[in-house]
């Protein structure tokens, strides 16, 4: 398969999950970070589905975006899961499925420099609610 942009959300969010949590894993390791409880309690700050569905948000607050980024947010949120998150309602659910779904449409469709721009804008994101 080679046009992408047809994929169902749910799809585009399973590639997007994986490949937004290599890149926060090896942010994590580069920042120094060594021990794996620590990894992992830190990693959640940016991969649950509470912060994915924070970041989204932003992202569209401030514009960045393009026209089919945000369809492909929307493919994701609207996509009807028969799963959901431990940790999260519905709603939150949805809308981080959205975000997964955008970083895997991005992934697949070899968007890499668009795909790490918004993955360095969400970790500065993170850094700076981790601060405050």
């Amino acid at each position: 398969m080679k046009d992408y942009t047809q994929l169902n959300g749910l799809a585009l969010a399973y590639a997007g999950d994986a490949i937004y949590e290599v890149y926060i894993r090896d942010y994590l390791i580069e920042q120094g970070q060594t021990k794996t409880n620590t990894l992992h309690r830190m990693a959640t700050h940016y991969v649950s589905a509470k912060a994915q569905a924070a970041l989204i948000q932003g992202m569209l607050e401030e514009n960045l975006l393009t026209e089919s980024e945000e369809v492909m947010y929307k493919r994701g949120r609207n996509a009807k899961s028969h799963t959901s998150a431990k940790n999260a309602d519905i709603t939150t659910y949805r809308v981080a499925t959205g975000f997964e779904s955008l970083m895997g449409y991005l992934h697949l469709t070899k968007q890499t420099e668009r795909l790490e721009e918004l993955i360095t804008w969400c970790i500065k994101k993170v850094g700076e609610n981790n601060e405050k």
